[in-house]
Formats: C-alpha cells, structure tokens, sequence
C-alpha cells in the first residue's frame, strides 16, 4: 500500500521572435478523434487545454525541467492563449509528487479578500441578493491573485531550471502572436461583460467592433513586458511596484463595481502547503487537494460512497450505476455546501467526512432502486462548526487544467482559473484579473443560519477545484486527472476516477464519454451523450432530469504497461505533447 508518503492530512482505508516561437510551439493537428488526443511516451507527457501550452510545457521537459518547471511555462502560456479560463491575475491549486522524497504536497494559490471586505459586500443596498452578472462585473469581485506566489513557492523546493527560463516560451508567443483558436473567438464573441470593458474590448475585438477571427495572429506586447519583470524579480515584482499599484488603480477606480483592493492585502498575501486529502478505492490510494478547495473531499466521498455500493460489479455506467452515482453526488454536495471553507477561518471536519462508519452510514441513505426523498448534510465525527447554514453560491466554468508527469516520475497535477469566462474583464498590463471572490455566499445569512463560506477579510473562497494524483499498490504514481467546469467539476473528476480505477476503462474513453452530475435536486446528463437513453427510467426512480452541455476540460496522464498515456478532453482544446 501507499506507505512512503510523508505528508498526507488524511489517509482512510491507508497504511500509511515569430518563428521560432512557431516552430517550437505551435499547434499540431489532433487528427479530429472523437475521443479526443490520446498520446503515449516512454519519458514525460504534458496535457494540458492547448496545444501552445502543451508544447511549451514539453519544450521545458526536454531541456531538463521538472514537472514543476513544465507547468509553470505551460500555465504562462495559457494566460496568454486562453485568457478566458486563468492566468497571473487569478489562483490555482497544485497537488505535486515528488518521487525522489516519495512524499505529496498539496499547494493552496487561492486568492483571498480585501482587508476591507465585509461580510454583506455582495448585497444591494436594500439587503437583497444580486444576480451573478451583477456582482462580476468591475473590481469588487476581485480577490489578491495567488497564481504566481503559489508557483515560485513550488519552484523553490522542486524547480530545476532557472526561473526566468521558463518564462520564455509565453513571452516569445506574446512578442511574435498566436494564432485565435476557435474557442477563444466563440468565448469573446458571447461574453457580453468583456466588450463593456475599455482595455480589454480593445485586445480582443478588432476595429469593426467583432471578436477577433479565427486563425488571426493576436500578440500581447503588453503581456511580454510584465512577464520580463516578473521573470527577472520573482513575485515580488508582481505584489509589489509598480504593476499592484495599476491592479490597485484599475479596481478602486472601477465605474461599474469598485472594489477594495489595496497594496498592503498584495504585500500580505502567502501561498500555502496544506496536506492533502485522500482515501483508498478499489485497492488505489486517491488523493486531491483539500479545504479551501471542496473538490478533493467531495470527490473521495462520492467514491468512497459508490464503493460501499459495489459499482463496480454493475455494468458500466448501466441505469442502476448512473443513479447510484447521482445518490453519491447529492450526499456529497449536501456535506459540501454545509461545511466546507477556508480552514484557517472555519473548523472543516476534514476526517469525519472521510471517516469509514461515516460513509458507511451515509451510503445507507441511498436505496438502489429509487431517489430518496430529501439528503440533509451529517454529522461527522469530530464536527465543531457553529456554521449550519447551506452555501448556495456559484462557481462558473472558465478554468483550467494541467498533468504532467516527467523523466524522475515527478507528478503535476494543477487547476487554475479566474473564475467567470475572462474573470472580472479588467485587464491589466496585459492579464485578465479575477472575479474569484463571487465565490463566497452574497448572503452570509440563510434562513437565519450562518453560512461557513461568507465573505470575510482575508479569506478565501471556497472552491471545487479538484486536481487529483492516484497511487497503485506500491505507493507509485498511477493516474494524474483534473477539470475545469464550475461545481460539476467535482462530478466529472469522479466519473473518469471510477471509469478507470473501477471498470479498468482506457483514459481516452473515460475522459470522452458521457458526464453527469447532481449537486442537489436535479440530475443532470450530457446532452448528446449516452445518458439520453436512460432519462425516461432515471425518471421513474424519482430523478428530476435535466439535460444540459456539461462542458468538462479533462485533462489526464495514466501509466499503462510501463509507458505513460496522457488524454485530452475532446470538448475543448486540449493537447498532448511529449517523448
């Protein structure tokens, strides 16, 4: 079993110029699978949501880079080429193995509030609760970014190369352009809170007022010249200077929302090292990054719940074993939105919710055959929260994710994101600044109850991220798997989880295949998917069916016969580079 790791929180059923830019990082062809980029290597593999940051990322391996030197450039470059979904302007957490020390740590880059927030600052001025577009929109909802503290954190004690190296592939992308994807043009194209910002309606729509077009070559000079600095000073160049003082600007004197940002909550803010969670299913030690971020713990529940149901001898995702996974869902998300936040604020019962007779207990809620009527949060041993109201605020879909696994065996596994599609659309020398603070519940009061995920100084927002890192029997790395998608991430991640771990199901068409989902009353299916012809006898077991685009962005690397296999989540732009 998965013995030698030395830092993990909880272990339950455990023992212990232009063309040179385009020649090195240009996208290649997929080849149009229908279930997305599969790719093998016998060394290092990157997957990654675009083909310039997958290369890039490849490009850092084969000059001798770790797993945390390849996902540091590819992250740059992402922000440069998909500025929708991250960037230095937003956070991220990163689940690292380190092969050589055989230990895991997990890294907490999630943005905090103001020292100025206060607990009703999302309200109307009346008390009432705004809607989501209400509340993103300007500076208020912007949170001080962790991305890059986060990264330099974890480049000291696993980076190999220099810092400013792996900083060169964005910046030669930047200076010599890229090409517009088909996504970014879809995206800018819909967001209607992006063309009502000045800075940033004017990088992305060309003179006639219209999304910049497809395979139109979009350089970022801006971006080049941010990157240089921070690349020669560190995060410091970052938090402190000149380029906070224009973040600090552009939010306090936003004319829609203004927020409160200032430079003492930049020079304040600390990435974190926080244990991971984990638990065993189907003999794999599955772990994930823990609470701020609600994903690694939901995660663990819906498995370690399926499991006591035995979905693994059902049929594949048959009828039977689409409901019990909705059952497991709601269970999840009803413990979610009671308890989890920021553990530094709030006491998040991390080990009951992954104790053995609590799950035990929880999985007798669900009757194979029917919906039960109504699933109320638990009571998990060593509960002390005085938190008892139910968090209903929303995560939106605009993240990212990244694997990569490199020629020691070290193991990256990252999400990150600015939250809403272009975060709060304020663009600052270059980068998107986030909206991450529309995570926190607008009304820290519910039904008279308090809420653990309200807003408060220097906090940080719940999130559902869910980078995970799998271990085999002989504590070697196994499986590297991530999304993005708002809240369903949660889902998404354990449908490919228990695919591949339970039913043995190749990565490609675990990742390809259908999603699902239930966060609470609705179950909800892919539309064009399989599911669809189950949806009437779903109905009959008593589920509330809805059919909805579940755009996940899966991206994975997997061991298989001694080689490594990464996937890339057809639904998107994702890519897989590697030797």
């Amino acid at each position: 079993m998965f013995r030698k790791l030395s830092v993990i929180w909880v272990l339950v059923g455990m023992c212990g110029a232009a063309l040179a830019a385009e020649e090195r990082l240009a996208p290649e062809p997929t080849g149009g699978s229908s279930v997305g980029m599969v790719t093998s290597a016998e060394r290092e593999l990157v997957a990654a949501a675009n083909p310039y940051a997958a290369r890039a990322g490849a490009r850092i391996l084969s000059d001798g880079g770790s797993a945390i030197d390849a996902a540091i450039a590819a992250q740059l470059v992402l922000n440069l080429v998909e500025p929708q979904s991250s960037g230095i302007g937003g956070g991220a957490f990163l689940l690292y193995f380190d092969a050589a020390a055989k230990s895991l740590v997990s890294y907490d880059g999630r943005e905090t509030a103001p020292a100025a927030a206060t607990p009703g600052m999302f309200l109307r001025a009346d008390g009432t609760v705004p809607g989501y577009i209400e509340a993103l929109e300007g500076g208020r909802g912007a949170g001080v970014p962790g991305l890059l503290r986060m990264l330099e954190m974890a480049h000291h004690a696993s980076g190999k190369l220099p810092w400013s190296q792996l900083f060169e592939p964005a910046v030669e992308l930047a200076d010599g352009g890229f090409t517009v994807s088909p996504r970014l043009n879809a995206l800018v194209s819909k967001v209607p809170t992006l063309a009502r910002s000045g800075s940033a309606a004017d990088y992305f729509f060309d003179d006639g007022g219209l999304a910049r077009m497809v395979g139109a070559q979009l350089m970022n000079k801006k971006f080049a010249k941010t990157l240089r600095i921070i690349s020669g000073s560190g995060s410091k160049g970052f938090y402190e200077g000149p380029i906070a003082s224009d973040i600090v600007a552009m939010v306090q004197n936003d004319p829609i929302n203004p927020g409160t940002l200032n430079l003492d909550d930049f020079a304040r803010y600390e990435a974190k090292r926080r244990l991971p969670v984990c638990l065993n299913y189907n003999g794999f030690d599955v772990c994930g990054v823990g609470p701020p971020s609600s994903g690694g713990l939901a995660v663990l529940q819906i498995l370690g719940l399926v499991e006591r149901l035995q979905i693994k001898d059902l049929q594949r995702w048959s009828p039977e074993a689409v409901h019990l996974f909705m059952e497991a869902s709601r269970i999840a998300f009803a413990d979610r939105n009671r308890y989890v936040a920021d553990p530094d604020f709030v006491d998040v019962p991390v080990s009951g919710l992954l104790d053995v007779t609590y799950l035990n207990g929880r999985a007798k809620l669900i009757d194979r055959t029917k919906v039960a009527l109504e699933v109320f949060p638990g009571s998990p041993p060593g509960l002390m929260s005085s938190f008892d109201g139910d968090d209903n605020s929303l995560e939106k879909v605009s993240t990212t994710h990244l694997s990569v696994v490199d020629r020691w065996g070290n193991v990256a596994s990252m999400t990150s994101s600015i939250e809403f599609a272009f975060g709060s659309a304020i663009m600052v020398r270059g980068f998107l600044l986030n909206n991450q603070l529309t995570d926190f519940s607008f009304n820290p009061i519910r039904d008279g109850k308090t809420v653990a995920n309200g807003v408060w100084p220097g906090k940080r927002p719940r999130s559902s991220m869910s980078p995970m890192i799998v271990f085999d029997s002989e504590g070697e790395p196994f499986f590297a798997i991530g999304s993005p998608g708002g809240s369903r991430i949660i889902c998404y991640v354990a449908k490919v989880l228990i695919d591949v771990l339970g039913w043995g199901t190749d990565i490609g068409a675990a990742i390809s295949s259908g999603n699902l989902c239930n966060r609470g009353t609705v179950s909800e299916i892919e539309s064009g998917s399989a599911f669809l012809e189950m949806k009437v006898l779903l109905e009959e077991m008593g589920h509330n069916v809805k059919v909805a685009d579940m755009n996940s962005g899966l991206h994975g690397i997997t061991r298989v016969e001694g080689k490594l296999v990464g996937a890339a989540d057809p639904r998107r732009e994702g890519y897989v580079s590697g030797r």
